[in-house]
């Protein structure tokens, strides 16, 4: 969420301006009212709060001299009932300020660039070289389903389109890449590891930003009258772990991990990317969050994104880095960098990884705040999140990187640990 000062004192100047930038038009007149009755109601509430205040003292110096009160009780009762009117109106006006202000995204990083989608993304580096091959090269769901072990049919039979049963050794391949990414961020890279529900309350899902404005996209069950909802990915349960707490400065930046299932309704995406794993409803992740000091914050994105391109260079990977522009970055974030790597059976670069700095956004949402030892006075966080990677997706890319002639998959040299040393699968 973004500072309401902001709305108060730069609205069109920096508010509607710079989130025009993302595409989004905002309602200036309905925030200048929202202002305008804002300023009268407190206004208000003021003189009122002074006037009962005033009156109950002459009351009491009233009946010091034995006068008659009955009029002055009166009248205080009159003033305090249009306070208590008053006091529910400014309240009822906040919450609709609040609820307003709940589905604008965040603000753009003034290093971020000016574009409408996808087209206005930045390439800032490339590495490694796509693999050549001598032979007919077959996507992921080619080779999955020569032996059985991508089975789409079995997921649909089970849970509907876009569910997938893994079997066998590409089941296992699955669980190495999986293990192999957490062994790196905890060992390697600082990383907390944590396990964490996969079931969350409706504050969790606020705190984040996936509510209230992409409740479709969400999962959710219902147990009597209490409504949870399935998480999208464990940004929202690790970076909630700080929701209205106060991190003192020695704890700063706190590094966490963790492996889980993802739910996503994928609303909106209809026909998109409808064979194999790219576009699942449930799909693993090794979610990477930060929570970190706001002047180092960039600092740790950074950080972040070259611990997710390590996972990508340690298996062999060729990928490259894109700075995402204004148009297509997402709700939350200030700024982006989406990590895409090579994909054999697609002939071209997809997305494998989204690293993103929240800044203040999601810790006003939370009140997630430090205490600054210079001032001894709380401040907002800032909050980071990305994909540390997406295991079905570098399971994808590494089936496809290191298929064989004869349909058979080369496991990575870093794998083979985890694959009881097998060197070929298939």
């Amino acid at each position: 969420m973004l500072d309401p000062v902001l709305f108060r004192s730069q609205l069109h100047e920096t508010a509607a301006k710079l989130l025009q930038t993302r595409g989004y038009a905002l309602d200036t007149a309905r925030f200048e009212a929202f202002e305008s009755e804002r300023k009268r109601l407190q206004t208000r509430t003021q003189e009122l709060q002074n006037l009962r205040n005033t009156r109950s003292k002459a009351i009491g110096q009233a009946k010091a001299k034995g006068e008659d009160v009955a009029a002055l009780m009166a009248e205080v009762a009159g003033y305090g009932d249009e306070l208590k009117a008053s006091e529910q109106a400014l309240d009822a006006l906040m919450q609709a300020m609040h609820e307003a202000m709940a589905v604008i995204p965040n603000i753009p990083h003034e290093s971020v660039p000016m574009g409408g989608d996808e087209h206005g993304n930045v390439e800032l580096k490339r590495v490694g070289q796509p693999p050549a091959f001598d032979f007919e090269v077959k996507d992921h769901v080619a080779l999955g389903e020569r032996d059985g072990w991508l089975d789409a049919g079995a997921g649909a039979k089970l849970s509907g389109s876009r569910f997938t049963v893994l079997r066998g050794e590409l089941a296992q391949l699955h669980r190495a890449l999986a293990q192999f990414m957490l062994d790196t961020h905890t060992r390697e890279h600082g990383y907390m590891e944590h396990n964490t529900p996969l079931i969350v309350n409706a504050e969790s899902m606020t705190g984040t930003g996936q509510l209230p404005k992409f409740e479709e996209d969400l999962f959710s069950t219902q147990v009597g009258e209490s409504k949870r909802y399935l998480i999208p990915t464990s940004e929202v349960t690790l970076t909630n772990l700080v929701r209205d707490e106060i991190v003192e400065d020695a704890a700063l930046p706190m590094m966490m991990t963790a492996h889980t299932l993802c739910f996503r309704a994928e609303a909106g995406s209809y026909g998109r990317d409808v064979r194999g794993m790219i576009r699942q409803h449930q799909f693993e992740k090794v979610e990477l969050v930060a929570v970190a000091r706001p002047a180092e914050s960039y600092a740790v994105h950074e950080a972040m994104t070259r611990h997710a391109e390590a996972i990508l260079e340690k298996l062999g990977l060729a990928y490259r880095r894109m700075l995402l522009c204004t148009g297509d970055m997402g709700f939350g974030a200030a700024k982006t960098h989406d990590l895409e790597v090579w994909l054999p059976g697609q002939n071209t670069y997809r997305e494998i990884s989204s690293i993103s700095n929240c800044e203040a956004f999601q810790a006003r949402r939370m009140q997630a705040r430090w205490r600054n030892p210079e001032t001894g006075k709380t401040e907002l966080l800032h909050t980071l999140n990305g994909s540390g990677v997406a295991v079905g997706r570098a399971l994808v890319a590494v089936m496809e990187n290191y298929q064989n002639a004869d349909g058979s998959i080369t496991v990575p040299e870093v794998l083979r640990p985890y694959m009881q040393g097998k060197e070929r699968i298939g």
